[in-house]
Protein backbone atom coordinates (compact mmCIF):
# COMPACT_ATOMS: atom_id res chain seq x y z
CA UNK A 1 0.00 0.00 0.00
CA UNK A 2 1.09 3.55 -0.74
CA UNK A 3 0.33 6.18 1.87
CA UNK A 4 0.50 9.98 1.65
CA UNK A 5 1.61 11.73 4.84
CA UNK A 6 0.18 15.22 4.35
CA UNK A 7 1.24 16.70 7.70
CA UNK A 8 4.32 16.43 9.87
CA UNK A 9 3.85 14.05 12.81
CA UNK A 10 5.95 12.12 15.30
CA UNK A 11 8.52 10.01 13.38
CA UNK A 12 7.20 6.82 14.99
CA UNK A 13 4.27 6.94 12.57
CA UNK A 14 6.27 6.93 9.33
CA UNK A 15 8.79 4.41 10.66
CA UNK A 16 6.04 2.14 11.94
CA UNK A 17 4.18 2.20 8.62
CA UNK A 18 7.36 1.46 6.68
CA UNK A 19 8.20 -1.38 9.06
CA UNK A 20 4.80 -2.84 8.16
CA UNK A 21 5.77 -2.75 4.49
CA UNK A 22 3.90 0.41 3.45
CA UNK A 23 5.47 2.92 1.09
CA UNK A 24 5.14 6.44 2.49
CA UNK A 25 5.37 9.77 0.66
CA UNK A 26 5.71 12.95 2.72
CA UNK A 27 4.21 16.12 1.26
CA UNK A 28 3.74 18.94 3.77
CA UNK A 29 3.57 21.84 1.31
CA UNK A 30 1.30 21.01 -1.65
CA UNK A 31 -2.07 22.73 -1.72
CA UNK A 32 -5.31 20.78 -1.66
CA UNK A 33 -5.70 21.33 -5.40
CA UNK A 34 -2.17 20.10 -6.08
CA UNK A 35 -2.73 17.03 -3.92
CA UNK A 36 -5.97 16.24 -5.76
CA UNK A 37 -3.97 15.74 -8.95
CA UNK A 38 -2.01 12.87 -7.39
CA UNK A 39 -4.31 11.40 -4.74
CA UNK A 40 -5.43 8.64 -7.13
CA UNK A 41 -1.98 7.10 -6.63
CA UNK A 42 -2.52 6.48 -2.91
CA UNK A 43 -4.28 3.84 -0.86
CA UNK A 44 -4.28 5.93 2.30
CA UNK A 45 -3.75 9.47 3.51
CA UNK A 46 -2.73 10.71 6.96
CA UNK A 47 -3.70 14.29 7.77
CA UNK A 48 -4.03 16.75 10.65
CA UNK A 49 -5.71 20.05 9.70
CA UNK A 50 -3.96 21.48 6.65
CA UNK A 51 -6.93 21.26 4.28
CA UNK A 52 -10.43 19.86 4.07
CA UNK A 53 -11.07 16.52 2.45
CA UNK A 54 -14.35 17.25 0.71
CA UNK A 55 -16.39 15.58 -2.02
CA UNK A 56 -14.23 17.10 -4.76
CA UNK A 57 -11.10 15.65 -3.18
CA UNK A 58 -12.71 12.26 -2.57
CA UNK A 59 -14.05 12.04 -6.12
CA UNK A 60 -10.47 12.08 -7.36
CA UNK A 61 -9.23 9.64 -4.70
CA UNK A 62 -10.25 6.60 -6.72
CA UNK A 63 -8.01 4.13 -4.87
CA UNK A 64 -8.26 5.52 -1.35
CA UNK A 65 -8.98 2.87 1.27
CA UNK A 66 -8.56 4.92 4.44
CA UNK A 67 -8.17 8.44 5.81
CA UNK A 68 -6.44 8.81 9.16
CA UNK A 69 -6.56 12.08 11.06
CA UNK A 70 -3.94 12.54 13.76
CA UNK A 71 -6.36 14.25 16.12
CA UNK A 72 -9.65 13.79 17.91
CA UNK A 73 -12.24 14.94 15.36
CA UNK A 74 -13.13 14.22 11.75
CA UNK A 75 -15.00 17.44 10.94
CA UNK A 76 -12.49 18.38 8.23
CA UNK A 77 -13.63 15.31 6.27
CA UNK A 78 -16.89 14.82 4.35
CA UNK A 79 -17.70 11.76 6.43
CA UNK A 80 -20.89 10.68 4.68
CA UNK A 81 -19.36 10.84 1.22
CA UNK A 82 -16.20 9.06 2.35
CA UNK A 83 -18.22 6.22 3.87
CA UNK A 84 -20.35 5.99 0.73
CA UNK A 85 -17.13 5.26 -1.15
CA UNK A 86 -16.19 2.59 1.43
CA UNK A 87 -13.28 4.66 2.73
CA UNK A 88 -12.37 3.73 6.30
CA UNK A 89 -12.01 6.69 8.68
CA UNK A 90 -9.56 6.74 11.59
CA UNK A 91 -9.05 9.29 14.37
CA UNK A 92 -7.19 9.28 17.68
CA UNK A 93 -9.14 10.91 20.53
CA UNK A 94 -7.40 8.56 22.97
CA UNK A 95 -4.04 10.08 22.05
CA UNK A 96 -4.47 13.55 23.53
CA UNK A 97 -7.28 13.15 26.08
CA UNK A 98 -4.92 13.34 29.05
CA UNK A 99 -3.33 16.50 27.69
CA UNK A 100 -6.74 18.11 27.22
CA UNK A 101 -7.82 17.18 30.75
CA UNK A 102 -4.68 18.66 32.28
CA UNK A 103 -4.92 21.81 30.16
CA UNK A 104 -8.54 22.46 31.11
CA UNK A 105 -7.69 22.08 34.79
CA UNK A 106 -4.64 24.31 34.45
CA UNK A 107 -6.66 27.04 32.75
CA UNK A 108 -9.40 27.21 35.37
CA UNK A 109 -6.91 27.17 38.26
CA UNK A 110 -4.95 29.96 36.60
CA UNK A 111 -8.13 32.00 36.12
CA UNK A 112 -9.39 31.41 39.67
CA UNK A 113 -6.03 32.38 41.18
CA UNK A 114 -5.25 35.33 38.86
CA UNK A 115 -1.94 33.72 37.91
CA UNK A 116 -1.59 35.29 34.46
CA UNK A 117 -2.63 38.73 35.71
CA UNK A 118 -0.40 38.62 38.78
CA UNK A 119 2.59 37.35 36.82
CA UNK A 120 2.24 40.17 34.30
CA UNK A 121 1.91 42.78 37.06
CA UNK A 122 5.03 41.59 38.90
CA UNK A 123 7.02 41.73 35.66
CA UNK A 124 5.95 45.37 35.42
CA UNK A 125 7.06 46.10 38.98
CA UNK A 126 3.65 45.92 40.68
CA UNK A 127 3.24 43.78 43.83
CA UNK A 128 -0.56 43.69 44.27
CA UNK A 129 -1.69 41.07 46.76
CA UNK A 130 -5.24 42.10 47.66
CA UNK A 131 -6.10 42.87 44.03
CA UNK A 132 -5.20 39.28 43.20
CA UNK A 133 -7.06 37.47 45.96
CA UNK A 134 -8.30 34.28 44.29
CA UNK A 135 -11.24 31.94 44.66
CA UNK A 136 -11.27 28.17 45.19
CA UNK A 137 -12.76 25.24 43.29
CA UNK A 138 -13.79 23.50 46.49
CA UNK A 139 -17.53 23.19 46.96
CA UNK A 140 -18.40 24.14 43.40
CA UNK A 141 -20.29 22.14 40.80
CA UNK A 142 -18.43 21.44 37.56
CA UNK A 143 -20.75 20.75 34.63
CA UNK A 144 -19.32 18.90 31.65
CA UNK A 145 -21.07 18.82 28.28
CA UNK A 146 -19.81 15.96 26.14
CA UNK A 147 -18.69 12.97 28.17
CA UNK A 148 -16.46 11.08 25.79
CA UNK A 149 -12.68 10.73 25.86
CA UNK A 150 -11.99 14.38 26.67
CA UNK A 151 -14.81 14.94 29.13
CA UNK A 152 -13.91 11.78 31.05
CA UNK A 153 -10.25 12.82 31.18
CA UNK A 154 -11.15 16.21 32.67
CA UNK A 155 -13.47 14.61 35.24
CA UNK A 156 -10.69 12.25 36.25
CA UNK A 157 -8.36 15.19 36.86
CA UNK A 158 -10.98 16.73 39.16
CA UNK A 159 -11.09 13.61 41.32
CA UNK A 160 -8.70 15.06 43.88
CA UNK A 161 -10.77 18.22 44.37
CA UNK A 162 -13.76 18.53 46.69
CA UNK A 163 -16.19 19.33 43.88
CA UNK A 164 -19.41 17.89 42.50
CA UNK A 165 -18.90 16.82 38.88
CA UNK A 166 -21.96 16.36 36.67
CA UNK A 167 -22.13 15.63 32.96
CA UNK A 168 -24.59 15.90 30.10
CA UNK A 169 -24.32 13.92 26.88
CA UNK A 170 -26.67 13.03 24.03
CA UNK A 171 -25.78 9.38 24.65
CA UNK A 172 -27.36 7.54 27.56
CA UNK A 173 -25.49 5.84 30.40
CA UNK A 174 -22.09 7.47 29.91
CA UNK A 175 -21.66 8.66 33.50
CA UNK A 176 -19.11 6.94 35.70
CA UNK A 177 -17.49 7.13 39.13
CA UNK A 178 -16.00 10.52 38.24
CA UNK A 179 -19.14 12.28 36.99
CA UNK A 180 -22.87 11.81 37.47
CA UNK A 181 -24.90 12.06 34.27
CA UNK A 182 -27.77 14.53 34.56
CA UNK A 183 -30.45 16.14 32.43
CA UNK A 184 -29.69 19.38 30.64
CA UNK A 185 -32.07 21.16 33.02
CA UNK A 186 -30.18 19.92 36.07
CA UNK A 187 -26.93 21.02 34.50
CA UNK A 188 -28.44 24.49 33.95
CA UNK A 189 -29.62 24.61 37.57
CA UNK A 190 -26.45 23.50 39.35
CA UNK A 191 -23.38 24.42 37.29
CA UNK A 192 -20.78 26.87 38.61
CA UNK A 193 -18.11 26.00 36.03
CA UNK A 194 -19.10 24.72 32.57
CA UNK A 195 -16.56 22.76 30.50
CA UNK A 196 -17.21 21.89 26.85
CA UNK A 197 -15.86 18.65 25.43
CA UNK A 198 -18.03 18.24 22.34
CA UNK A 199 -17.19 17.52 18.69
CA UNK A 200 -18.28 19.88 15.93
CA UNK A 201 -21.75 18.75 14.82
CA UNK A 202 -25.01 20.38 13.77
CA UNK A 203 -26.10 20.11 17.43
CA UNK A 204 -23.02 21.76 18.91
CA UNK A 205 -22.42 24.44 16.26
CA UNK A 206 -23.17 27.82 17.94
CA UNK A 207 -24.59 25.86 20.90
CA UNK A 208 -23.53 28.39 23.53
CA UNK A 209 -25.52 31.43 22.46
CA UNK A 210 -27.61 34.00 24.35
CA UNK A 211 -30.61 31.69 24.66
CA UNK A 212 -28.46 28.84 25.97
CA UNK A 213 -26.69 31.09 28.47
CA UNK A 214 -30.01 32.47 29.71
CA UNK A 215 -31.04 29.03 31.01
CA UNK A 216 -28.28 28.87 33.63
CA UNK A 217 -29.64 29.54 37.10
CA UNK A 218 -26.40 31.00 38.48
CA UNK A 219 -23.61 33.12 37.03
CA UNK A 220 -20.92 30.70 35.86
CA UNK A 221 -17.46 30.29 34.40
CA UNK A 222 -16.89 28.56 31.06
CA UNK A 223 -14.03 26.45 29.70
CA UNK A 224 -13.76 25.53 26.03
CA UNK A 225 -11.03 23.12 24.95
CA UNK A 226 -13.26 21.50 22.31
CA UNK A 227 -14.26 23.44 19.20
CA UNK A 228 -14.43 27.20 18.77
CA UNK A 229 -17.64 26.91 16.77
CA UNK A 230 -19.47 25.80 19.93
CA UNK A 231 -19.54 29.36 21.35
CA UNK A 232 -20.98 32.49 19.75
CA UNK A 233 -18.31 34.91 20.87
CA UNK A 234 -20.45 38.06 20.68
CA UNK A 235 -23.02 36.39 22.97
CA UNK A 236 -20.24 35.28 25.32
CA UNK A 237 -18.95 38.84 25.56
CA UNK A 238 -22.45 40.20 26.18
CA UNK A 239 -22.91 37.66 28.99
CA UNK A 240 -19.55 38.64 30.50
CA UNK A 241 -20.48 42.32 30.42
CA UNK A 242 -23.76 41.44 32.14
CA UNK A 243 -21.92 39.28 34.73
CA UNK A 244 -23.88 36.18 33.72
CA UNK A 245 -20.57 34.61 32.70
CA UNK A 246 -17.90 35.46 35.26
CA UNK A 247 -14.87 34.31 33.32
CA UNK A 248 -13.77 32.24 30.36
CA UNK A 249 -10.94 29.81 29.60
CA UNK A 250 -10.72 29.53 25.83
CA UNK A 251 -8.27 27.28 24.04
CA UNK A 252 -10.35 27.50 20.84
CA UNK A 253 -12.14 30.35 19.07
CA UNK A 254 -14.95 30.53 16.56
CA UNK A 255 -12.74 32.79 14.40
CA UNK A 256 -10.10 30.14 13.82
CA UNK A 257 -9.22 29.35 10.27
CA UNK A 258 -8.52 25.76 9.33
CA UNK A 259 -4.84 26.52 9.71
CA UNK A 260 -4.75 28.03 13.19
CA UNK A 261 -1.44 29.84 12.72
CA UNK A 262 -2.97 32.22 10.15
CA UNK A 263 -5.52 33.73 12.52
CA UNK A 264 -3.80 37.09 12.96
CA UNK A 265 -2.52 37.59 9.41
CA UNK A 266 -5.28 39.89 8.18
CA UNK A 267 -4.97 42.36 11.12
CA UNK A 268 -8.75 42.68 11.22
CA UNK A 269 -9.70 41.18 14.56
CA UNK A 270 -13.40 41.13 15.53
CA UNK A 271 -14.52 43.51 18.29
CA UNK A 272 -15.63 40.62 20.50
CA UNK A 273 -12.16 39.11 20.32
CA UNK A 274 -10.59 42.47 21.15
CA UNK A 275 -12.71 42.44 24.33
CA UNK A 276 -11.46 38.97 25.25
CA UNK A 277 -7.84 40.04 24.75
CA UNK A 278 -8.24 42.96 27.15
CA UNK A 279 -10.29 41.18 29.81
CA UNK A 280 -8.62 40.12 33.06
CA UNK A 281 -11.31 37.46 33.39
CA UNK A 282 -10.25 35.53 30.30
CA UNK A 283 -7.48 32.98 29.79
CA UNK A 284 -6.56 32.30 26.16
CA UNK A 285 -4.36 29.67 24.52
CA UNK A 286 -3.82 28.92 20.81
CA UNK A 287 -5.62 25.57 20.40
CA UNK A 288 -2.93 23.69 22.31
CA UNK A 289 -4.97 21.82 24.93
CA UNK A 290 -4.06 18.51 23.32
CA UNK A 291 -0.65 19.72 22.14
CA UNK A 292 2.01 18.22 24.42
CA UNK A 293 5.28 16.41 23.86
CA UNK A 294 3.64 13.24 25.14
CA UNK A 295 0.45 13.58 23.11
CA UNK A 296 2.41 14.00 19.87
CA UNK A 297 3.79 10.51 20.41
CA UNK A 298 0.50 9.06 21.69
CA UNK A 299 -1.50 10.43 18.75
CA UNK A 300 0.93 9.01 16.21
CA UNK A 301 1.11 5.67 18.02
CA UNK A 302 -2.70 5.43 18.19
CA UNK A 303 -3.01 6.11 14.46
CA UNK A 304 -0.28 3.58 13.70
CA UNK A 305 -2.03 0.93 15.79
CA UNK A 306 -5.39 1.57 14.12
CA UNK A 307 -3.93 1.50 10.60
CA UNK A 308 -2.19 -1.75 11.51
CA UNK A 309 -5.49 -3.30 12.57
CA UNK A 310 -7.26 -2.02 9.48
CA UNK A 311 -4.57 -3.34 7.14
CA UNK A 312 -5.23 -6.85 8.48
CA UNK A 313 -8.79 -6.66 7.14
CA UNK A 314 -7.70 -5.98 3.56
Amino acid sequence: MKILLADNNHPILKKGLEDLGFFCDEDFTSTKQETEKNIKNYDGIVIRSRYKIDATFLEKATNLKFIARVGAGLESIDIDYALSKNIHLISAPEGNRNAVGEHALGMVLSLFNNLNKADNEIRQGNWLREANRGIELEGRTIGIIGYGNMGKAFAKKLKGFDVDVICYDVKDNVGDANARQVSLQELFDKTDVLSLHTPHTSLTNKMVNSEFIRHFKKPFYIINTARGTAIVTTDLVTAMKNKKILGACLDVLEYEKLSFENFFTDNNLPDAFKYLIKSEHVILSPHIAGWTIESKYKLAKTILDKITLFSKTL
